[in-house]
């Protein structure tokens, strides 16, 4: 039996650079190399739905590991999110309004600190951050003294990539039709997106949120620390909503009672079932082929119309 060291290691650390992604709906803009100020160069998948033209604007759904979001055939352990599908089914069936995915790609080695939310770290005291620190070691994520740096990565989202998207596609360019999603870490980085910058995105949904940050509960103090991260930053319900979830097998198994936290903290900052959603799929797994058989309840929270 694998261990879950194993499981975490064979989910979530790498994906393929392949150039070669095929979508079966829509078409795929690639941008090679989108260069930064803040961070290292990234390549980036703008999908496009059938029919996308200038004539009218289009909302926008930023993703997280964008190589893994469309072509199975592509990635290390042949799964995808098959997004291009999700998407083009929503919008054909008139259940969420039109709009475009940007694909942001991750860089293997250097992704736990890219999404790896940083103003809670940096709440922690040294000790605290030295436990973190021994904690990713063990477990392979980090090999020197782990320091996150998603300020960068969530500024270069924000005054980098988007207004350049903005100027390029026809998109409605406003918060309410923004949105940012991601799973694992990707969940933790679209949580901390909208905290951060409540102006420019109005929407989130973190799926399989890594609540622990490590990959040990014990002698762990970052979930407390995200869970006062939001009690302070959480953006207002009257204009922003937020999808979390959760299920119950590998990686997913650790997640439960620090949603339920996270929960609590939502219900006293005023979220109620119009604005945010927390749901729990029993048997499904840490993989994108659980994701991929929810993304459109998410999709269609968010983006209906």
């Amino acid at each position: 039996m694998k261990s879950l060291l194993s499981l975490v290691m064979s989910c979530i650390i790498t994906y393929s650079f392949s150039q070669n992604i095929t979508v079966s709906s829509g078409t795929l803009k690639r941008i090679e190399h989108f260069a930064s100020k803040n961070i290292e160069a990234k390549n980036i998948d703008v999908w496009l739905p059938d029919n996308y033209s200038t004539n009218e604007h289009y909302a926008v759904l930023y993703m997280h590991d964008g190589q893994a979001l469309y072509d199975a055939t592509t990635t290390w352990n042949k799964q995808a999110w098959e997004v291009d599908e999700v998407a083009s089914k929503l919008i054909s069936e008139n259940k969420t309004q039109k709009f475009i995915v940007v694909g942001i790609y991750n860089n293997p080695t250097k992704r736990h600190a890219e999404y790896f939310p940083q103003k809670p770290y940096e709440s922690l005291t040294q000790y605290q951050r030295d436990t973190i620190n021994q904690q990713l070691q063990k477990s392979g994520r980090a090999k020197e003294d782990f320091k996150p740096f998603s300020d960068n990565y969530l500024k270069f989202i924000v005054t980098e990539l988007k207004p350049y998207i903005d100027t390029t596609f026809s998109t409605k360019t406003d918060a309410a039709h923004t949105f940012i999603a991601g799973s694992s870490m990707g969940g933790l980085i679209s949580m901390y997106a909208i905290c951060e910058y409540p102006n420019v995105f109005g929407g989130a949904a973190c799926l399989s949120t890594h609540w622990p940050g490590t990959f040990t509960v014990k002698n762990n103090p970052i979930p407390d620390a995200f869970i006062n991260y939001l009690k302070a930053h959480l953006p207002s319900p009257k204009n922003h909503k937020i999808y979390f979830d959760y299920g119950d097998q590998t990686l997913d198994s650790l997640y439960q009672p620090f949603q339920e936290k996270v929960d609590v903290v939502m219900k006293a900052k005023g979220f109620t079932a119009k604005n945010w959603k927390t749901e729990f799929f029993k048997g499904k797994d840490h993989s994108e082929n659980s994701w991929k058989e929810r993304l459109h309840i998410p999709l269609e929270f968010l983006l209906k119309k």
